[in-house]
């Protein structure tokens, strides 16, 4: 069994590789709620979830509004 010997590192390289070593633990959220609004918010964006319940009542009102206005004429011009 044979070994191969590195040098040794100097003190500039072990706190080059600690601060890499730091850099690789990081993370950009201090919580899992905060990781866990970013996912949700990255997936709304991307339209994951459809549109949302209020542009849906939007579209509603606006078709029974046409639909009024339709019975309204042809009520209007049928007398």
């Amino acid at each position: 069994m044979s070994r191969t010997l590195s040098p040794p590192a100097s003190s500039d390289t072990l706190a080059l590789e600690a601060q890499h070593a730091g850099l690789a633990l990081a993370c950009a959220f201090s919580s899992s709620d905060e990781f866990e609004a970013d996912i949700i918010r990255v997936r709304r964006a991307a339209g994951a979830y459809g549109p949302s319940r209020f542009q849906r009542q939007i579209v509603c009102t606006g078709v029974a509004a046409g639909v009024m206005v339709l019975l309204a004429m042809i009520a209007i011009f049928a007398s």
